[in-house]
């Protein structure tokens, strides 16, 4: 008999909270309307005062069947080195911007991505991407 692996496991439920709830802190902390910049700062001062380990501007480089191809993604941040984190300050998500998070788990062979638009009016735009 095969056994499944726990899909809490798999799909970083405890440490997608963890980043969600750092990003809703920010955003109920500074609303909308500030560049996207901003935000970038603010959440990486939220994951440090939280202790969730996170790298800024983590580097992912592209192969080809196992080549290098000179490029690279640059993701936003990289959490519990398993999550991608995207972070973006407009008026509302498009496919676009999902079909980027999902490119950046691709080329960094991880399975959880969250997109978070700090721009929307009300309240966090996210979206959690499992691939």
């Amino acid at each position: 008999m095969h056994m499944i692996e726990d899909p809490e496991k798999i799909y970083f439920a405890e440490e997608t909270y963890q980043v969600v709830g750092a990003a809703m802190e920010v955003y109920y902390k500074l609303g909308p309307g500030f560049l996207e910049g901003v935000y970038q700062k603010a959440f990486a001062i939220e994951l440090a005062m939280r202790e969730i380990p996170f790298r800024e501007q983590a580097r992912f480089e592209i192969e080809y069947k196992g080549r290098p191809m000179g490029q690279e993604y640059v993701a936003d941040f990289f959490c519990f080195e398993e999550i991608i984190v995207e972070i973006k300050a407009i008026s509302g998500l498009s496919s676009i911007d999902w079909a980027q998070v999902i490119n950046y788990l691709k080329v960094s062979r991880k399975r959880v991505g969250l997109l978070f638009n700090f721009g929307s009016q009300g309240r966090l735009e996210w979206k959690k991407l499992v691939i």
